[in-house]
């Protein structure tokens, strides 16, 4: 068990199966970028950017492993440089084969009591498009779990992305939260 680990609320963690949650290292990027890529609704980074994720934010980010190490599982997050003691939540991820089964929550969970411990995390954000239901049911759950408040309001309209076809993006505000 690392020392992340060991920082874990127990009340609040309950881990599917053989799964546990683990810090990043930078060869774990290549399995995040696979994962990303085949969730097939997460805007897909480079996988040059999952590298350097698993470098520079490893203590805002959270591995869920199986028995053999490899993950399964990823919430990648950061502290917001003119909030810091705000968790920005970036992605989440279940491989296909471990959905369903309360591993997201549970990383989530696990991800910021760590996050607490080491920053002093009083809040959550995150942003969720609209049609994205499971995202919406996670962070909706978050909330109530730990009793407390959930704002929404739009942070990114639709005509922001130059790309186009890009959903609105809803900013959710989790907190104040105490660990």
């Amino acid at each position: 068990m690392t020392a992340a680990q060991a920082d874990l609320r127990p009340d609040f963690l309950r881990m599917p199966e053989d799964l546990r949650l683990d810090m990043p290292q930078v060869a774990d990027g290549a399995h995040l970028w696979r994962i990303a890529r085949n969730s097939r609704t997460l805007d897909l980074n480079s996988s040059y950017s999952y590298l350097l994720w698993c470098r520079d934010f490893s203590g805002t980010t959270v591995v869920a492993r199986a028995a053999d190490g490899v993950p399964v599982g990823f919430i990648t997050g950061y502290i917001r440089p003119d909030r810091p003691r705000t968790l920005l939540v970036w992605q989440v991820a279940v491989d296909e084969e471990y959905r369903g089964r309360g591993l997201a929550g549970a990383m989530l969970d696990g991800l910021t009591s760590r996050v607490a411990t080491e920053h002093g995390l009083i809040g959550v954000e995150t942003t969720v498009s609209p049609d994205n239901t499971a995202s919406d049911r996670l962070f909706v759950s978050f909330a109530e779990r730990h009793s407390v408040p959930l704002e929404r309001e739009e942070l990114f309209a639709e005509a922001l992305f130059p790309d186009g076809g890009h959903a609105p993006e809803v900013l959710y505000r989790i907190g104040p939260l105490d660990f």
